[in-house]
């Protein structure tokens, strides 16, 4: 992902989440994907796929039992 995509990600996530400390950062072994961090947290993935000429963006969150617990 580009840097004016993972910015334009970041203000997106901000604004949806109401979450002005998240930020996106580039995965940098991987050109589709960026991970998502509240706090200095890592909360999730985030893809980018491009098929038949669109480009959507997916995030994948996975919570444990265990931080549940703490909610």
């Amino acid at each position: 992902m580009t840097k004016d995509e993972l910015s334009r990600l970041q203000g997106y996530l901000r604004k949806t989440f109401g979450a002005a400390n998240l930020e996106v950062k580039a995965q940098p072994k991987k050109s589709d994907m960026a991970e998502i961090f509240i706090n200095g947290d890592f909360i999730a993935t985030l893809y980018r796929i491009e098929e038949d000429g669109e480009v959507e963006y997916q995030v994948q969150m996975a919570i444990l039992e265990m931080d549940l617990e703490d909610a």
